[in-house]
């Protein structure tokens, strides 16, 4: 155990860490900050085995089981947390999917949103009767009969097509502005839930507690 001289130790923890190797280090989990750069050096390396115990998924962890094992390391070292108190541990192999099956991944989704738009974009229409409308109006304003493709058709298939690139602020590869989409805003809360929910079922069940002081003792 290293002996330190009244450093103070900063410790960031984001609400979702993801990992790629079974042995996970402090330095894997947290931003570290110390005045001393070599304890903060050795904090970086402090192994956690209980962070992931060698299994893919998610697993729920408490930023005092970090502060303990840097006690268990360092002894007279400050420690303040300016991160999140309890968070997530996501561990995934890393894999190197094939390029064949990602190129059919990437046709399969692009296919299934097209057809799934056009799909909506034709019921809606025939919901409100659009032909009916547009002619209805362009014959009380022009006092002729519609063709079924006037300038109203032209100008609805052409501004849906630009609301749509707008809406989404993207144009093939490019964004049109730095704003996250709204596809980008719905997965960013739909992940923030889905974390939020695991970290305060874990903390309310007493069990997982009971395991989590198991493993730490063995890992220790």
């Amino acid at each position: 155990m290293k002996q330190a001289g009244g450093e103070t130790l900063y410790l960031k923890v984001d609400r979702n860490v993801q990992v790629h190797d079974k042995k996970v280090t402090i330095g894997d989990l947290a931003q570290i900050l110390c005045t001393d750069k070599q304890t903060e050096n050795l904090v970086k390396t402090i192994k956690v085995p209980q962070a992931t115990n060698g299994k893919p998924g998610r697993h729920t962890m408490s930023v005092m089981e970090l502060i303990e094992r840097i006690q268990e390391e360092v002894s007279g070292l400050e420690i303040n947390n300016i991160g999140e108190y309890d968070f997530l541990v996501t561990y995934e192999a890393e894999k190197q999917p094939g390029r064949v099956l990602s190129y059919a991944k990437t046709i399969f989704v692009a296919a299934l949103s097209f057809f799934g738009a056009a799909f909506t974009i034709m019921t809606f229409n025939n919901d409100v009767d659009i032909p009916k409308l547009f002619a209805q109006i362009y014959q009380q304003f022009t006092g002729t009969p519609s063709s079924g493709f006037t300038v109203m058709e032209f100008s609805y298939s052409i501004g849906l097509g630009l609301g749509i690139l707008l809406f989404f602020n993207h144009f093939g590869g490019r964004k049109i502005t730095a704003d996250p989409t709204p596809l980008e805003v719905e997965m960013r809360t739909y992940e923030d839930e889905i974390d939020t929910t695991l970290i305060e079922r874990s903390t309310r069940d007493p069990k997982k507690q009971k395991n989590t002081n198991q493993q730490k003792k063995a890992g220790g």
